[in-house]
């Protein structure tokens, strides 16, 4: 599967704020491939802001569409006014592997519940709108081993399929190549071992 996600470092987030009714609402959005990145991302928006009135959130972290690891929180905002129109914001941008903070103070004035859940969804969709992207592309693991020779011309078909080269370790019988082979193609070496005269053992499980 290839999606889009956030094109930051791990542990790196972009910050955005907006002025609603004098309240500030900050956010904070990051790339998160897994739930222990987002609650690092609270934590570090919690300590930088340790009196803001909430700190809402809302994360992805796997593929859009992804329902078993997300989530989101009001912090004590009125139910269902911040969290969800947070994540429902993510859900439509079409992003994985993304989550935000929105980090508010108040102002002094109320915004009901309808301004609530426009402010945060408001937050977070132009946060997005700047937000650097780039492709995911879903990958399983493989092994083989290929003679001398023919390493070249694995390499090659190999760059052909899409498929990433992570290391290569050279022994007594040849060369050991541990590629990241993308989820999306049928993982068929067939025609790779017709090039390579059949000099090419597979080596992982599957």
């Amino acid at each position: 599967m290839r999606y889009p996600i956030p094109d930051l470092a791990a542990g790196e987030h972009r910050y955005h704020e907006i002025e609603i009714e004098k309240s500030r609402f900050i956010t904070w959005t990051a790339f998160i491939p897994d739930i222990a990145s987002f609650d690092a991302l609270l934590a570090q928006a919690r300590a930088a802001h340790p009196n803001a009135s909430h700190h809402c959130t809302a994360y992805i972290a796997g593929a859009p569409g992804e329902q078993n690891a997300i989530g989101f929180s009001d912090d004590g905002e009125p139910g269902g006014t911040a969290g969800r129109p947070m994540y429902q914001a993510l859900e439509g941008s079409g992003l994985g592997q993304v989550g935000c903070v929105v980090i508010r103070y108040f102002g002094g004035t109320k915004l009901g519940t309808g301004g609530l859940v426009r402010a945060y969804t408001q937050a977070v969709v132009q946060a997005l709108e700047g937000l650097p992207r780039r492709p995911f592309i879903e990958r399983r693991p493989l092994r083989v081993r290929v003679d001398f020779a023919g390493e070249a011309i694995a390499r090659e078909w190999l760059a052909l399929q899409d498929a990433l080269i992570e290391s290569a370790d050279y022994g007594a019988d040849g060369v050991t190549l541990d590629i990241a082979w993308p989820r999306e193609r049928n993982h068929d070496l067939s025609e790779l071992t017709s090039r390579l005269k059949g000099r090419l053992t597979r080596l992982d499980a599957s």
